[in-house]
């Protein structure tokens, strides 16, 4: 039986997946004046924001990270490019008001709204958190996502991200960022000795490029991440709210470069 309902699961993936977008041209998911293209869910409240905590002003979504939840992409997309432009903003919320800024950019994010802890899709999630921005965590849902990491174990037995290194299948939990201070504390404005991530109040620009079953990560035009043979490779893209305010610009997916 457990077999059986495995094989129901991998076939309701890849059903999903079948449907996403492969961009042509840019897409500009977010068009400055609203969330159109998107839809928000929280934990709570599920698809109602009382609190107003995904807003639109100033040209820039704003995300006050009071509550648990996402905005999230109507659509599926696979094959693609993703820019993500954002900063965090001064405001931190309970129980994280003195720990790290954090947030998260899920790509290949399928099944149910709220299957991870009520609150994100499965999915595989671009890490944004002071000193830690541009790892990468499995959140799995009825699926658990897998990705393969060439790794060194730091001294702190954490892996983090060396080319040419051990490779490593996970389908839970986080891979580091090369640069990863092992000494990171989840404390309110941490900053590695190799920080790329630039400090609080100046705009970062993240992508994500993600091309068959490779997930590429840039923070600020350093390759901090790379991962092959993804378990999942299309499904809808997510940005979290997690008890940090932070503000976006620009969300936007361009298509891949042609191989010549």
């Amino acid at each position: 039986m457990k077999r059986f309902l495995g094989i129901l699961l991998l076939c309701s993936l890849a059903a999903a997946q079948d449907k996403a977008i492969t961009p042509r041209r840019t897409l500009r998911l977010f068009n400055g004046k609203n969330l159109d293209n998107f839809y928000t869910y929280l934990k709570p409240t599920k698809y109602e924001d009382p609190k107003k905590v995904f807003t639109v002003h100033d040209g820039v979504i704003h995300i006050s990270g009071e509550e648990l939840g996402a905005v999230i992409t109507k659509e599926a997309y696979r094959d693609y490019h993703l820019i993500v432009e954002w900063k965090w903003g001064g405001k931190t919320w309970p129980p994280r008001e003195n720990r790290a800024r954090d947030s998260g950019i899920l790509v290949h994010s399928v099944g149910e709204d709220g299957a991870y802890g009520g609150i994100w899709l499965e999915s595989i999630e671009c890490q944004v958190i002071e000193g830690g921005c541009g790892d990468i965590i499995l959140v799995n849902g009825k699926n658990k996502p897998s990705l393969t990491v060439e790794t060194r174990a730091g001294a702190n037995k954490e892996l983090y991200w060396h080319k040419g290194g051990t490779p490593v299948t996970k389908d839970s939990g986080r891979f580091d960022w090369y640069g990863r201070d092992e000494a990171w504390q989840d404390k309110l404005g941490f900053r590695g000795r190799q920080e790329v991530e630039k400090p609080l109040g100046q705009w970062n620009r993240s992508e994500v490029i993600c091309e068959g079953d490779s997930i590429t990560n840039l923070v600020n035009g350093v390759v901090v991440m790379h991962g092959t043979k993804a378990s999942h490779t299309a499904g809808k893209i997510q940005i979290q709210s997690e008890y940090a305010e932070i503000l976006v610009r620009k969300v936007e997916l361009r298509p891949l470069k042609r191989r010549r």
